[in-house]
């Protein structure tokens, strides 16, 4: 399995469901990034990203994008596939 690092924030619900997600399709570890929490995240994940809300999802290198892409991935079939390609 590849390594998922997903921005976060706390109480927020797209945050929540990227994890239910992402346990749904087996995976049970991932480096979560608080970015509340994690001074000099938010600054790191917006050059990273381009974007300034959570959660933002890498599956390893691959910048997946918000909680909406997670799920356009999964809807598409091909979230699988990036979480088995590495």
């Amino acid at each position: 399995m590849v390594s998922i690092t997903l921005y976060s924030a706390q109480g927020c619900g797209y945050c929540s469901a990227a994890e239910s997600l992402l346990r749904r399709k087996g995976v049970t570890q991932w480096h979560k990034i608080d970015v509340d929490q994690e001074p000099g995240m938010l600054e790191k994940m917006i050059q990273l990203t381009g974007r300034r809300t959570v959660p933002q999802i890498f599956i390893g290198p691959v910048h997946v994008g918000g909680f909406d892409d997670l799920l356009s991935l999964d809807k598409g079939g091909k979230l699988d596939d990036l979480l088995n390609a590495l």
